[in-house]
């Protein structure tokens, strides 16, 4: 089944995940308050194990990390934080399909590679990606960005 939509054509490259550096405090908050995000303990802390790490991330991983053995943030407030953080641009929401949603701190242009079998997500360049034949947009609309998620399954591999 092809998912790219309005016979879009689409060739790539992949290339490796951006590299993760270790963010002090003050960087972060400065990072949030530039997202118009209020640096709260809670937040500042899931923003750190966020960008501190290179990869893609579920709510149940952060929720992980930050806790680290020990429950000293809520589910709810992880899941509330990544949402905001989403919705400021701060980090993109991808969903992978109805029943996973991962977390990418990598906001560079980028596309991602999904494996139905592990679940991993593996990102693509941009710049080694060419979308064609896109539709104009309604009247008024303006565009925001193209997400391309290519859902693949390798042969012999289970799931881990």
């Amino acid at each position: 089944m092809q998912r790219a939509p309005f016979n879009a054509a689409v060739s790539m490259d992949v290339t490796p995940p951006m590299d993760a550096k270790t963010y002090t405090h003050d960087e972060v908050g400065a990072m949030l308050r530039d997202h118009g995000i209020n640096p709260t303990a809670q937040r500042v802390e899931i923003a750190r194990e966020l960008f501190s790490r290179k990869g893609h991330f579920s709510a149940e991983d952060v929720f992980s990390l930050v806790n680290n053995e020990q429950a000293q943030v809520s589910k709810a407030t992880v899941y509330n934080t990544l949402g905001l953080f989403a919705e400021r641009g701060l980090i993109r929401q991808l969903i992978v399909d109805p029943t996973k949603v991962f977390y990418d701190p990598n906001m560079t242009p980028h596309y991602h590679f999904y494996d139905v079998v592990t679940g991993k997500l593996t990102d693509i360049n941009a710049e080694a990606v060419r979308i064609t034949g896109l539709p104009p947009l309604p009247a008024g609309a303006q565009m925001e960005g193209v997400d391309v998620i290519v859902r693949m399954r390798r042969p012999n591999i289970e799931a881990g």
